[in-house]
């Protein structure tokens, strides 16, 4: 019996083969293309700011199509939409790798977006199937170690590919990874839980979400300071009406798309509002250091790409400590105690003098913040999870990357409003981001910190 249970724990673990290979192709294919950007500009022959929608078309289909694809999920099965995902995924790439155009690698990047918001809306909710409860926190903190691997290594391998081969290997290197990960896939990734009955799917709900999110993100990905608020405040207003309307509709039905029902369970909220929180935070930093680092500080675009490479290593690092951790002590407190930690790494930062900076005196300091961070991350997002129910762990996963790219899109929206609005030269702009950064961090500190009582009578 005992050698039969290792059987079958092994090839319940070899699911996650899967899960990891696609997350690694769906953050490389937006930290490799930024690279690409410039080769792609001139072999297409558009501008600079036509290219940033090779970026954007991407993330947009993502943040669009998440909720729907998450509810598709929950509803029929978590293992096909992930299969289905890893398949368009894949064709979207041989579409990107053979575009003539501008047009058609936009079309592909589409089509790849759709591929990834499949796979992103359901990653979380099969990850919860294969773990046990005692030990999901270490299957999330593998997963956000495979994330901030992908992201740190992400430049450096754009680069190397490029040395030595066309932008199209940028794309076809994922051929072969889909391969692998669709057919691992079919023959470990588990079903879903059993259902009484299966609700029909709400296509009503799924057009008024992709409207809402998507007018939101044009409004505010699109702003660029240059006479753009008449058209960001339309934008914003249209997708708040839109809103109201799917809020209205939602709050009626039994299995909401968006998970208003979820945001009933007040752990649940708290640990949502921390996640935005928090992701604008690290946006706020993540955009802005690059413009202290080069034009105040005078660093090479290479040593600046080295110098924000140690904060996603040291969450990395952190993660799977962190994971372990909280498994006997408690998550709310641990994430607080970890977005201490990340104010404080900005604090050091923000105390750098103006001249005479070497590198080593902001390597440490990024460690700070990415240890800060990887103490934060794992334990917020273990609790997320495992404050809903298990039949609705898709609609929670999904509304786990939905926060994600909201804070993200805030974050970097706070960021050109900053530039464009205030007055001052770079260093004291960027001071102003680290500054608001840090509020958002003592935000998400609060939020976690209010959820410590709870958490202590169901310990995650």
């Amino acid at each position: 019996m005992e050698e039969r249970s290792d059987k079958l724990s092994l090839k319940k673990y070899t699911a996650v083969i899967a899960i990891l290979i696609v997350l690694v192709m769906t953050v490389l294919d937006v930290t490799v293309v930024n690279v690409a950007l410039p080769v792609l500009a001139d072999k297409f022959s558009i501008t600079d700011s036509q290219t940033v929608w090779i970026v954007t078309i991407y993330q947009l289909m993502i943040t669009m199509l998440i909720l729907p694809l998450s509810s598709v999920g929950d509803l029929f099965s978590y293992r096909r939409t992930f299969l289905t995902g890893v398949v368009v995924f894949t064709l979207g790439s041989i579409m990107c790798a053979s575009s003539p155009n501008f047009v058609a690698i936009l079309v592909a990047r589409a089509i790849q977006g759709i591929g990834a918001a499949c796979v992103m809306s359901v990653n979380i909710a099969l990850t919860r199937l294969i773990y046990p409860p005692k030990v999901l926190g270490r299957g999330l903190a593998l997963n956000g170690m495979v994330v901030a691997s992908a992201t740190a290594a992400g430049p450096t391998l754009a680069g190397a590919i490029l040395s030595v081969a066309s932008w199209h290997w940028l794309f076809l290197i994922n051929i072969p990874f889909g391969i692998a990960a669709f057919l691992v896939g079919l023959r470990y990734l588990p079903h879903n839980p059993p259902r009484d009955r299966k609700p029909k799917y709400d296509f009503v709900s799924a057009i008024e979400n992709a409207a809402m999110f998507g007018l939101l993100f044009l409004g505010l990905g699109g702003y660029s300071g240059r006479n753009d608020e008449p058209k960001m405040i339309l934008l914003v207003l249209a997708a708040l009406t839109v809103g109201v309307f799917y809020i209205f509709r939602e709050r009626r039905r039994p299995i909401p798309m968006l998970p208003v029902d979820l945001f009933k369970i007040r752990t649940y909220s708290l640990s949502i509002i921390t996640s935005v929180c928090s992701f604008i935070a690290q946006m706020l930093v993540m955009v802005s250091l690059p413009f202290l680092f080069l034009n105040s500080y005078g660093f090479s675009s290479i040593t600046t790409g080295l110098l924000m490479t140690p904060w996603p290593v040291a969450t990395m690092i952190i993660s799977p400590f962190a994971a372990r951790f909280v498994e006997r002590h408690n998550a709310g407190a641990t994430a607080a105690a970890g977005m201490a930690v990340y104010a404080i790494g900005l604090l050091l930062i923000i105390f750098l003098p103006a001249t005479n900076i070497t590198e080593f005196d902001i390597i440490w300091r990024m460690t700070v913040c990415g240890i800060g961070y990887g103490m934060f991350q794992t334990p917020n997002n273990i609790v997320m999870v495992s404050s809903t129910p298990v039949q609705r762990t898709g609609g929670a996963g999904g509304m786990q990357s939905t926060a994600r790219l909201v804070g993200q899109t805030l974050g970097a929206t706070l960021v050109t409003i900053v530039f464009a609005v205030m007055q001052g030269n770079t260093y004291h702009l960027v001071h102003i981001c680290l500054a608001t950064s840090m509020a958002f961090a003592i935000f998400a500190g609060i939020f976690s910190i209010s959820r410590k009582s709870q958490l202590k009578q169901n310990r995650v």
